[in-house]
């Protein structure tokens, strides 16, 4: 019995050792299809939404994700043109605004007028007497109000270059927005076959028995470039009128584009050269802005031959003469010229203009000295000029005699005290007591004014306002079609025309009275 027990008990120990073993088989089983449900679901991406339970994901179902960054990537770009390109039209649209490019010239012709009125580049001090705060310009521009707002510079300020900066966009947004598109659209032609269509044009008429060929033959004569195919005929002229208001923008962007290298790569300078002396021609200009750049041209020299004055009958002065000579320290004189007011002398890129005269020395001998100069000083200017000179006590035996001129053909002489003693022609030899001495003027030098100026940007304005003038001229041309339809025995003609639209009707009509009309034969018969 206890053996029995003994087999009884270990064939039930078996059963639950092989009873273990198959659950722990059975687990081992699970966790391995669970782990491969697991793999399977990673790499198809979650396979989110699969309702089945019986579908499995499959591995080659699963969106490749390198290509879906790429996608987003091209749509994120496109968008990004797109909006780029929705800027731009904007901003083009907004700069080619007819009412912003007035208000920009008003705004120019404004600066530029008060340009023209003050004075421009001149030192402070020169502000300072010119334009004092207790008598102000036109009540408004006192020497304050001119420095501070840039006006003694005007042309030269940064809000000056802006407004010609935005009227170059303006005029680059209207000639892309507007001009080109009209071209483009005026070569862009076609025959038409739909009399009606003919018909609704601005001048149109049916002409009966009449030939196209001889029609053609005809506008051709008149100027016109005609096009024919079959029963269809176009014709047309003036297409360099549609072509002319580029050609004006671009001829303004030139003026501006030379005013702005004018403004920031010139030189300019004022210069007082007494008669007889030199000047080196760099040491009286100086630079306009960043972009300019010396020129050999400044190593030229100015030499004053002769300074001489034109008077009225009444003394007044009428013009006034510089013989120059342009020299080089290698190869001597260069070129000669007298100038005068508006006759400039103009070598290598400089010109050189007369503006202003003055007086430098006078050559004066006190009783039976050696002559000697006297520096003169301007006292008044103007139209009525006056310069004046002192001989200080002492000198000379001299008791403080003053010497006044208003030209280079006399001087007022005056005694220690301020009184008048008496005039004297210059050269006269003719001597003058004053004080107890004998003064005699044996010769006045005179000094002149030149405004010296090298700009590189002059043929390029020229040039832009050649083609300014050129393309204007051109812009009044008409740009002209004529389309026609042979129908049977009868020609339909109709036209168009940009500008001059009388002249245009007119026009057509002449041509049309000369096409010539076939008589049928039935009708001949």
């Amino acid at each position: 019995m206890e053996a029995a027990l003994v087999i009884g008990s270990s064939v039930h120990c078996s059963c639950v050792i092989h009873s273990l073993s198959s659950s722990a088989q059975i687990v081992q089983r699970r966790v391995v299809a669970n782990r491969l449900r697991i793999v399977r679901f990673a790499l198809n991406g979650g396979a989110r939404g699969n309702k089945s339970t019986n579908s499995r994901p499959s591995i080659s179902s699963a969106p490749p994700l390198t290509s879906e960054i790429s996608q987003n990537s091209k749509k994120m770009a496109v968008e990004s043109s797109s909006l780029w390109q929705k800027l731009l039209k904007k901003v083009l649209v907004s700069l080619s605004s007819f009412k912003l490019a007035i208000a920009e010239l008003v705004l120019i012709a404004a600066l530029s007028s008060i340009g023209t009125v003050i004075d421009q580049g001149g030192v402070p001090d020169f502000y300072f007497k010119a334009y004092p705060e207790d008598h102000p310009f036109l009540g408004i521009f006192s020497w304050k109000v001119i420095l501070a707002l840039n006006f003694d510079h005007i042309y030269t300020a940064p809000y000056f270059l802006g407004l010609l900066a935005l009227l170059a966009a303006s005029l680059v947004a209207c000639t892309s927005t507007r001009q080109v598109p009209l071209v483009k659209v005026a070569r862009r032609w076609s025959f038409m076959k739909n009399p009606a269509g003919i018909l609704k044009m601005d001048a149109a008429e049916t002409l009966p028995d009449a030939s196209l060929g001889e029609l053609g033959v005809l506008l051709s004569g008149n100027g016109y470039e005609v096009f024919s195919e079959g029963s269809c005929l176009y014709a047309f002229k003036g297409l360099a009128g549609r072509l002319a208001p580029i050609g004006v923008h671009a001829a303004l962007l030139l003026i501006m584009g030379g005013g702005l290298v004018s403004a920031l790569g010139g030189y300019h300078g004022s210069v007082t050269i007494p008669e007889g002396l030199d000047l080196r021609l760099g040491d009286g200009l100086n630079p306009n802005g960043i972009l300019a750049t010396p020129s050999p041209t400044m190593d030229l020299n100015i030499h004053v031959n002769k300074f001489y004055i034109e008077q009225y009958p009444n003394g007044q002065v009428k013009q006034f003469f510089s013989d120059l000579s342009i020299t080089d320290a290698k190869e001597g004189e260069l070129l000669r010229k007298t100038i005068s007011v508006n006759n400039p002398l103009r070598i290598a890129g400089a010109t050189i203009y007369q503006t202003d005269w003055g007086i430098s020395t006078v050559l004066v001998r006190i009783d039976d000295s050696e002559p000697f100069n006297l520096a003169m000083a301007p006292l008044r200017k103007g139209d009525n000029k006056l310069f004046g000179t002192l001989i200080p006590e002492g000198v000379l035996n001299s008791k403080g005699i003053s010497i006044l001129a208003r030209d280079l053909e006399s001087v007022v002489v005056y005694d220690k005290k301020g009184e008048f003693v008496g005039v004297r022609r210059v050269g006269s030899q003719k001597p003058i007591e004053v004080d107890g001495v004998n003064l005699v003027v044996d010769d006045m030098i005179g000094s002149t004014g030149l405004e010296v100026k090298m700009d590189p940007a002059v043929p390029v304005v020229y040039a832009g306002f050649g083609a300014l003038m050129f393309t204007t001229c051109i812009s009044y041309l008409s740009h002209s079609q004529i389309w026609a339809l042979q129908k049977g025995s009868s020609i339909i003609v109709g036209g168009k025309s940009n500008r001059a639209k009388l002249s245009f009707e007119q026009e057509l009509t002449g041509i049309l009275d000369s096409v010539p009309e076939h008589v049928p034969n039935s009708a001949a018969k």
